[in-house]
């Protein structure tokens, strides 16, 4: 499977962002549409992958201005496939353009392992969200400051 990583804002790609979430969280997970399409829409940096054979949006994600990472979803037949890993890396790679020092995500508690292994570690307790529990989880932003080091050959 080919698909390309595009960074989008929601004034340019606002059907196609949308068609992933309703498909995600309105329709499979019955989030309600007023809960899951919010005010932070417009401001937020959102990836969305498109299927390069199909033109078909299949994976988005969004990331604030104050390091919020959300609304991560990818559709049921692409899930096995590294997309939502390339997500959270455009998201990343987002936030460090931005200059902030770290990320955070209010995770589903059967993806913590997931964001774990993406350098992600819990913060605080387990708390509920649209009537689902989840955990608060961080990760750093390292910008390594390559004018401190001395290369010699």
């Amino acid at each position: 499977m080919r698909y390309k990583v595009n960074v989008v804002r929601w004034q340019q790609a606002e059907r196609q962002l949308k068609s992933v979430r309703e498909k995600v969280f309105c329709f499979e997970r019955r989030i309600p549409y007023d809960v899951e399409f919010d005010q932070q829409d417009r401001k937020a940096h959102h990836v969305l992958v498109v299927d390069e054979e199909t033109q078909e949006p299949i994976a988005t994600g969004r990331i604030t201005n104050n390091g919020e990472i959300s609304r991560i979803a990818v559709v049921i037949s692409k899930r096995k496939s590294p997309v939502g890993k390339e997500v959270i890396q455009a998201l990343v790679k987002i936030a460090r353009k931005n200059q902030l020092n770290e990320v955070y995500i209010n995770s589903d508690l059967d993806a913590v392992s997931y964001f774990a292994s993406h350098n992600f570690r819990p913060v605080g307790a387990v708390f509920m969200e649209a009537g689902i529990p989840r955990q608060r989880m961080a990760c750093p932003i390292r910008q390594i400051d390559f004018k401190r080091f001395y290369l010699s050959h």
